[in-house]
């Protein structure tokens, strides 16, 4: 009986939704969140604490289930915050991390978005003639200024710039495309599968490794629409391999009265051999080439914001900017915004200064160990349980770019003796921003190729708290 009475008198203290929203603790969350959305969050701890006293856990005096209800609706609140887009260090040396949004926009880049996406715009306004103009119009100009192709259509991304590309000059049609360059980029988007869906018929030739241009003379018939080539950017084909030049594709095309499309993937406005990048399309090169449509992502080796790219000649460009699905693809304002910032640095030829993944792509070894050392010496770590030092290694391109390019990097080794690399790891991820590291051989890896060097006090912070916390442990442990 006593045991009930002590029961009841604990469910008596659990408080009100009224009590809990009063709090002050949780002012700061209401206001956030807003008070409907608390309000749901304190209903789900109140059901926690009834459960909990049911199979007989938890505190039982009203001060204590007051606490816990208010230390559980901050806790969801904040798994809430970290489900939501925010920015993260990036420091796994990936430089183009399809994860963690690809090509980190260029400060120019992010001032113009903002600028546009927090205000009415131009758009769709002509400023000279005061009536309707057409979206995207500066960036299409710059992208002709850029590539020397005579038009330039601009939608949201390089997969939906294939489908249409395809859906308005193949549909119905066969498409001669090479049987190595059949792939998957990512996402379950493959290219069969985009043939079939825009309508296009495939007509596969040559073999996985090695193909010719007579095998593409030999497909030829009077259904045939175009020749297709598609970069094979997130894997590499070695050894005895083969295959016919743009400029081979090109003039078969055009002896047939065909269409040659490249779909370059990456994109490089401009060549970036001497970084290792050998094998990546060079987008005024394909169109001078021959190429008569090449389409290519915005957010990657260009170092834009998310969109696909289609360049080419005007009447084929002209129909597909007048085919309905370019009006579903196209692209919004804060893209057009960010994507003019980053071409503009093209122009100016401040690319490999102002853009990011350039800058990234081309730091050399020496500069990255001078950053790691002195990085290291500033956080002045004396942790015995926690050893952090400097190691040779690799970076990575990333984003489905150059699969064979590894730069040479020097790296931030951090172990532990109480923490292990996946505890370590996740550690910083729960830093305020996240840092993203990797995990080789036991050990958490820093490359400081992907780090602003403004946020390396972020991550020096965040390992003076995973030291503190190993130090702890093993203190504890003693």
């Amino acid at each position: 009986m006593q045991k009930n009475a002590e029961q009841a008198q604990a469910f008596r203290g659990i408080p009100s939704i009224d009590a809990i929203l009063s709090d002050q603790r949780l002012a700061p969350c209401i206001e956030r969140l807003g008070r409907e959305k608390a309000a749901g969050l304190a209903r789900e701890a109140v059901e926690g604490l009834r459960d909990a006293l049911h199979t007989g856990g938890g505190p039982t005096d009203r001060e204590s289930l007051q606490s816990q209800a208010v230390a559980e609706v901050l806790g969801s609140a904040e798994r809430e915050r970290q489900r939501g887009t925010r920015r993260v260090i990036n420091a796994t040396g990936v430089v183009i991390h399809t994860n963690l949004g690809r090509a980190p926009l260029s400060q120019l880049a992010a001032e113009a978005a903002g600028r546009v996406g927090g205000n009415y715009s131009n758009v769709e306004f002509d400023m000279d003639t005061g009536g309707r103009g057409r979206r995207g119009e500066h960036a299409e100009r710059l992208l002709c200024e850029l590539t020397g192709a005579e038009a330039a259509a601009i939608v949201n991304n390089c997969a939906a710039a294939a489908f249409l590309v395809l859906s308005v000059h193949a549909a119905g049609r066969e498409v001669v495309i090479s049987r190595g360059e059949l792939v998957e980029i990512g996402g379950d988007f493959r290219v069969p599968d985009v043939l079939a869906r825009s309508g296009a018929v495939l007509r596969e030739v040559g073999t996985t490794n090695r193909t010719k241009i007579a095998d593409y003379e030999r497909a030829i018939n009077d259904s045939t629409s175009m020749l297709l080539r598609v970069h094979p950017s997130n894997f590499k084909i070695v050894g005895f391999t083969a295959s016919p030049t743009n400029s081979e594709l090109a003039a078969t095309a055009h002896e047939h009265g065909l269409i040659f499309y490249e779909d370059a993937g990456s994109g490089a406005l401009v060549d970036l051999g001497e970084f290792g990048l050998h094998d990546e399309p060079v987008i005024p090169r394909s169109l001078n080439d021959g190429a008569d449509i090449v389409t290519f992502s915005g957010d990657k080796l260009l170092g834009g914001p998310q969109a696909g790219l289609i360049v080419g000649k005007r009447d084929l460009i002209d129909d597909i900017r007048c085919h309905p699905l370019y009006r579903a693809l196209r692209a919004g304002k804060m893209t057009y915004a960010a994507l003019e910032a980053t071409l503009d640095a093209y122009r100016r030829g401040t690319h490999m200064e102002d853009i990011p993944v350039l800058r990234m792509l081309s730091m050399q070894r020496d500069e990255l160990k001078a950053r790691a050392d002195a990085f290291i010496a500033r956080a002045g770590i004396a942790a015995t349980s926690v050893r952090i030092e400097r190691v040779s290694g690799h970076s990575a391109v990333g984003g489905g770019s150059a699969p064979g390019v590894q730069p040479k990097a020097e790296l931030i080794s951090i172990t532990g003796e109480t923490h292990s690399a996946d505890g370590i790891k996740s550690l910083l991820r729960a830093n305020d921003p996240p840092i993203a590291a990797r995990i080789e051989d036991g050990r958490v890896l820093l490359d400081l190729r992907t780090v602003e060097p403004a946020d390396e006090d972020h991550i020096i912070a965040a390992l003076k708290r995973v030291a503190a916390a190993s130090d702890s442990a093993s203190q504890s442990g003693a």
